[in-house]
């Protein structure tokens, strides 16, 4: 169950940089329906398979802060890949919005690998 969330993980990643890529280069491809529709797909799973893995391992977000601030980053790299995408009206505002996005994966990892709170403690 943990590899399959590492792979929903890395695919949905994917599909944000993908996404990103081809506002630049070809912004009409985004009106793909496989486009709009297999982001969604990816990350319903992704987010179901983590909550099967935390109710079996038996985590949880109030006793383990890892896990809270690793949702938390989960939320916040959400909504900066949504402002990437959809809200962002110029190049510059895209590529801080990217790079902020990965930099919230980037979190997501560092909690997953070490279960070490940065922020809560």
């Amino acid at each position: 169950m943990k590899h399959l969330h590492m792979t929903l993980a890395a695919i949905s990643v994917l599909l944000f940089a993908y996404r990103f890529l081809l506002l630049f280069i070809n912004p009409d491809k985004l009106n793909k329906k496989w486009l709009k529709i297999s982001p969604h797909v990816v990350d319903t799973l992704l987010l179901s398979v983590g909550v099967a893995l935390a109710i079996k391992l038996h985590f949880n977000p109030m006793e383990q802060m890892w896990l809270a601030e690793k949702l938390l980053a989960m939320v916040a790299y959400i909504f900066t890949a949504y402002y990437t995408l959809k809200l962002a009206r110029n190049k510059a505002m895209r590529v801080l919005g990217f790079l902020g996005a990965i930099g919230w994966v980037m979190l997501i990892v560092r909690l997953a690998m070490t279960r070490e709170a940065l922020f809560f403690t």
